[in-house]
């Protein structure tokens, strides 16, 4: 059994995102100890491990429960997994996409060569959305 400070140090999740984690319904309630004190068990942590590492990849907090869901039933297919892992990465390669294009417009409003504020690219750039080269 484990106190939550041991769980935060195993899996280096904070204190209080475990807590948080409870209340979302992504971690059973832990047993008590004589003195109130939380106490987990190896499955508590495999199962903590496992919501540390989905969101490192990004996976949001409805994601998570979906795969602890399908984790909780072996006979369910591997697609139902798949599927929400596939969607994810769409979603990221989306923003890859936004992203590319932000850059893209900083780099080009940073070139600016102006002497004061008044005919600077990046000042002018941001008052005025129509100078803009692309949609970001």
């Amino acid at each position: 059994m484990f106190s939550i400070g041991q769980l935060s140090k195993r899996t280096g999740v904070k204190v209080p995102t475990i807590r948080y984690y409870e209340q979302m319904g992504l971690i059973d309630a832990p047993e008590r100890s004589e003195g109130n004190q939380r106490r987990y068990s190896s499955e508590g942590l495999s199962r903590l491990s496992f919501i540390r590492h989905s969101r490192d990849l990004g996976f949001s907090i409805e994601d998570i429960k979906g795969l602890l869901s399908l984790s909780q039933h072996p006979d369910k297919p591997c697609q139902d997994a798949h599927d929400i892992a596939a969607q994810h990465l769409k979603s990221v390669q989306d923003r890859i996409i936004r992203l590319r294009r932000l850059e893209r417009e900083l780099k080009r409003i940073t070139k600016c060569d102006a002497d004061s504020v008044s005919d600077c690219a990046v000042i002018e750039t941001l008052a005025d959305h129509q100078l803009c080269e692309t949609e970001h």
